[in-house]
């Protein structure tokens, strides 16, 4: 069960993080995230069974898709773009040869613990070959469009109206 209070009000007053998001299909990384003690009573709900405030934070709070993000990128600055690409809560590790992947994903482990963060392991993947990753296909060979988006442009029903043209141009022009 996922529980989510309405923070509309809240989300109305707050500072908007601007911090760039590209698509989001899955996040939940940070529910990690501990809320500082001065902001835990802005999280509050009731119910029947009583009053209750978040001490991470929870779904729906309009920054927490951006600090999340921030902070990942923070702890991976190091990191980024020699071994690790981070989207989100997806880290992708990537290395020459197999020693050099043990050492790296050895310093990506470590590292998470070190902040306190946990990944759950039935959602990881590791020593792959090749790997889907924001709707491409990553291998040794390089980089390509996953086939099944592919797809998708190929049984589009053609566009009737200008809406419709426009919504098929922004899909195709992304892949």
């Amino acid at each position: 069960m996922r529980l989510c209070i309405d923070y509309r009000q809240l989300n109305k007053v707050a500072i908007k993080n601007k911090y760039p998001l590209p698509r989001i299909d899955d996040l939940f990384g940070y529910y990690q995230l501990r809320i500082k003690d001065s902001d835990v009573p802005k999280t509050a709900f009731k119910t029947r069974y009583g009053h209750y405030e978040f001490l991470a934070m929870p779904f729906g709070l309009t920054n927490a898709p951006a600090i999340f993000m921030d902070l990942i990128n923070q702890i991976f600055r190091l990191y980024l773009d020699r071994f690790v690409v981070v989207f989100i809560d997806d880290i992708l590790i990537y290395s020459r040869d197999e020693s050099g992947h043990a050492e790296h994903l050895r310093i990506v482990l470590q590292t998470l613990r070190d902040k306190q963060l946990f990944a759950k392991f039935s959602k990881c993947e590791f020593w792959l070959q090749k790997v889907g990753f924001l709707g491409h296909i990553i291998s040794a060979e390089g980089i390509q469009v996953d086939p099944s988006k592919i797809f998708t442009v190929i049984v589009w029903k053609p566009p009737r109206n200008v809406s419709e043209d426009k919504s098929f141009l922004g899909l195709a022009g992304y892949y």
